[in-house]
């Protein structure tokens, strides 16, 4: 039982689905009375102490095998109906562990090495004018949909090799799939056989694409991840559907959350915004403030593979573990000050990415587009505002526990 009765607190409940507007206060009194906390809802284990979480990204002990994880929160009378969507996503990079995931992080490094990152800055920069621009003679727009989604799909998509004229389709399909790996424990079951539906149409669908790119391989990742499976040695077929999926599902959703989460921040802390827009050299060290502040992704899973002690606490082999880094980024024994944002805090070391060999392999991807486009943003629109003032206190928050975002935010300049 936990050390405090945390669950008679109304706010719990909706944690628990996914549907607390603001966690903070909770996951502070979750730190601060029961830091590694028996959620029975959740039927998991949830780590709230910066020094537990980061032990356990680096602890060998605890399995990346998310698939397993969410299989064992469906009914086993459904494990038959999506076993596609289970051994599917068992094969996600990010829900691997080595030697497979060394393999196969091997593979996909080479698509955001430092050298591609730095190519795609023009390009990402044109981008963003463009969105600007499309905005600008109405002084307004919503800056999730008009501006934070489409300038990542357009970039993942491109890299990834989906034609433009399919990325709208290709969106429904995400957010099928994310239903079911960013939902909560208690609403998985309802909406998984969606998911395993949308995962079946996407696959046929990158299924046309890769035998266009066998015929005729083009610049795309797609070309360059098919020839890697022609070798038939580092990489099978399924792998390389599970890859180009987690690619396009990842991709998207939490650089759209970051871009949306750092400016609500800003707005809510009108000095911090001053501060940045009189001086854009501290954008770098912003986004990571960002990151830490509102974290886009804020939990991680973990399966327990052996019985372990973590902060006193026996966790039993076969246990899930949730990782809730946006806990830990406002624990105060390491962040002074945890829920004022700073952006020129220093150091800023943010478990946002993950630690360790599972560290965020789109990490630098997104932090470019970010400091693009909030930078831009501010310089176009030097007196951006939210054309609903009560967003500052209210946010129209999406409701999920694995993604912090937001579904609008209206602006006008």
């Amino acid at each position: 039982m936990a050390a405090t009765d945390l669950t008679a607190d109304p706010d719990y409940s909706l944690f628990c689905h996914g549907r607390l507007g603001d966690p903070y206060p909770l996951l502070r009194r979750l730190r601060d009375e029961d830091p590694v906390h028996w959620s029975e809802p959740l039927g998991s284990w949830v780590l709230t102490r910066y020094e537990d979480i980061y032990g356990a990204f680096l602890d060998t002990r605890l399995s990346s095998q998310k698939a397993r994880t969410i299989m064992n929160q469906l009914p086993k009378a459904m494990w038959d109906k999506v076993a596609a969507l289970g051994k599917h996503l068992s094969m996600w990079v990010s829900h691997t562990d080595p030697p497979d995931h060394t393999r196969l992080r091997r593979l996909i490094n080479v698509a955001f090495s430092p050298k591609v990152i730095h190519r795609m800055r023009p390009h990402i920069q044109k981008l963003v004018d463009t969105l600007i621009d499309n905005a600008e003679a109405r002084r307004q727009m919503d800056l999730i949909t008009e501006f934070a989604y489409p300038l990542p799909v357009t970039v993942i998509c491109e890299m990834v090799g989906i034609p433009s004229q399919d990325r709208i389709q290709f969106g429904h399909w995400v957010d099928d799939i994310t239903a079911t790996t960013d939902g909560s424990g208690p609403e998985r079951p309802k909406v998984a056989e969606r998911s395993q539906t949308a995962l079946v149409e996407l696959s046929r669908y990158l299924g046309e694409i890769i035998d266009q790119r066998r015929r005729k391989p083009c610049e795309d990742l797609i070309s360059a991840l098919v020839a890697v499976e022609d070798e038939g040695r580092q990489l099978s077929h399924d792998e390389l559907y599970a890859m180009l999926v987690q690619l396009l599902v990842g991709g998207h959703d939490t650089t759209t959350a970051l871009i949306g989460n750092a400016i609500l921040s800003l707005f809510r802390f009108p000095k911090e915004l001053e501060r940045l827009r009189s001086n854009p050299a501290l954008i770098g060290m912003a986004v990571e403030e960002f990151l830490r502040f509102e974290a886009p992704g804020p939990r991680n899973t973990r399966l327990a593979l052996e019985n372990l002690q973590i902060g006193g606490r026996s966790i039993q082999r076969g246990e899930t573990v949730l990782l809730m880094s946006s806990a830990a980024n406002r624990d105060p024994t390491v962040f002074p000050d945890p829920d004022r944002l700073d952006i020129s805090r220093s150091p800023n070391n943010h478990l946002t990415f993950g630690w360790g060999i599972h560290f965020c392999l789109g990490a630098p991807m997104a932090r470019l587009m970010c400091q693009i486009s909030v930078k831009e943003l501010l310089r176009r629109f030097p007196d951006i505002r939210l054309a609903e003032p009560d967003h500052v206190d209210d946010p129209p928050w999406r409701e999920s526990m694995g993604l912090r975002a937001l579904s609008n935010l209206p602006v006008v300049f």
